[in-house]
């Protein structure tokens, strides 16, 4: 699979990113972070 834009890290910066292009632009998105899944966190 090919993507446009990779962003390291779902932190509160890295999600608002992958937000902002996916809402603003058609660019495939990767974002990757080591801990655990957005729906487990709290």
């Amino acid at each position: 699979m090919k993507y446009d834009v990779v962003i390291v890290g779902a932190g509160p910066a890295g999600i608002f990113s992958a937000l902002e292009l996916a809402e603003r632009t058609d660019l495939k998105i990767l974002i990757l972070d080591k801990g655990p899944d957005i729906d487990k966190r709290k």
